[in-house]
């Protein structure tokens, strides 16, 4: 097998599997979170403290309980902190469960800002949930592909075809990551939730 037969078949895998987690996740719950596990290797390159990585975590547990009891039912919720700026997205039936969603989060422990783009609407439909899934795989794969970014250094959520992209990372990292985002086949906008280094500031975490 050549080598871009091996790395076309790599990426149909990443591929795959996020359309059979989307698929689990949809049918199992409407509450989706953002984080994963730790593992040593990203952990070791992660422009997060450790400790900061591990209160991303349990603020996204934390979350589950508080959101799901507070938009009520027919809410379909997803919640993503990185750097404990959380990120909520997903489909709400009133404006005042989109409130109640948010305050819930803001009132977790550690959480320093609270984005929400939560939709006051009907919530989308399990193919729709797998095209996102798909979405952000090929926008990870882009970030991967590209030679001039770190791609672990983003976090990337897709939502009804909108990306959004959170992230330690320069004016010049956020620019050309927004650029191969919003050339992905397939996405409709891209949101900038970043927080915003200088050159020093990342030069100096690199040296660390």
């Amino acid at each position: 097998m050549t080598h871009k037969s091996i790395f076309a078949a790599s990426r149909m895998a990443v591929l795959a599997a996020a359309v059979t987690a989307a698929t689990l996740l949809g049918a199992c719950a409407p509450l989706l979170v953002g984080g994963a596990m730790v593992g040593t290797a990203l952990s070791m390159t992660d422009r997060r403290t450790s400790g900061a990585q591990l209160e991303d975590q349990a603020i996204e547990l934390k979350a589950i309980n508080r959101v799901r009891g507070a938009a009520g039912g027919g809410a379909n919720v997803s919640v993503t902190s990185y750097n404990r700026t959380v990120l909520v997205t997903g489909e709400v039936p009133t404006q005042a469960a989109r409130a109640a969603a948010e305050q819930a989060v803001a009132g977790i422990e550690n959480v320093r800002a609270t984005v929400n783009e939560l939709a006051v609407m009907g919530s989308t439909t399990l193919a729709a949930r797998s095209n996102d899934a798909i979405l952000s795989s090929k926008v990870k794969a882009a970030f991967i592909d590209a030679k001039d970014l770190q791609a672990n250094a983003f976090k990337v959520v897709a939502e009804r075809g909108s990306i959004f992209l959170m992230g330690r990372v320069t004016e010049r990292e956020g620019n050309r990551a927004t650029e191969l985002a919003r050339a992905t086949s397939g996405v409709g906008k891209v949101v900038k939730v970043f927080e915003i280094l200088t050159e020093a500031e990342l030069a100096a975490l690199q040296a660390k």
